[in-house]
């Protein structure tokens, strides 16, 4: 069975000046990909191109992957913190400080 791609978004609209191009779209998919395949066992090549198309679009394919890096990302944390303390810490506050720091515009 092939994984979801987020066939209940179908159309995702872009937030407005945010619009990407189906190539960049298909760069960041890729390399989100490669980055979760670091942490666990491989993703399928289905992206348009691919051997093994499976018909969604590139930015289907590079949230659906980022949803897979974050997964795996907190696999990781639950599995090997220290000490459950140290887990909480680092899925809870830790990654709150990290993406607000993200959403944060850089001068």
């Amino acid at each position: 069975m092939m994984d979801p791609h987020g066939e209940s978004f179908l159309g995702w609209p872009a937030p407005p000046g945010q619009e990407r191009t189906e190539a960049q779209w298909t760069a960041i998919a890729g390399q989100v990909r490669h980055a979760a395949n670091k942490l666990g066992d491989p993703l399928p090549l289905c992206m348009p191109g691919e051997p093994q198309q499976c018909g969604r679009s590139a930015q289907q394919h590079a949230l659906a992957w980022a949803a897979e890096l974050k997964a795996r990302s907190h696999h990781l944390i639950e599995s090997y913190a220290p000490s459950a303390e140290a887990g909480t810490y680092a899925a809870g506050a830790l990654y709150k400080e990290r993406l607000e720091a993200l959403r944060t515009p850089r001068a």
